[in-house]
């Protein structure tokens, strides 16, 4: 594999991983109730600790996607 290669496929990692993050908190964020509901069938967890979770959950998605995808493809943007 090549610079040029490997820099288009963290463009299109980093694409794709920001498309699930921003569709994740949209879904989090707008249909919070419907989560909830869907969730507190299987797990007996109180409202306040649901949304602890969830935004720990976006925190750390949001920093893995940072680490994993956008600063390799800086990289290879700037040696390339």
């Amino acid at each position: 594999m090549d610079i040029l290669t490997l820099r288009d496929f963290f463009m299109w990692c980093t694409i794709i991983n920001g498309g699930l993050l921003i569709f994740s908190f949209l879904i989090c964020g707008y249909a919070g109730d419907w989560v909830y509901k869907m969730h507190s069938r299987w797990f007996k967890l109180p409202r306040e600790s649901f949304d602890t979770v969830l935004y720990c959950f976006i925190g750390a998605m949001k920093i893995l996607v940072l680490m994993l995808n956008l600063v390799p493809y800086i990289a290879l943007v700037i040696i390339s």
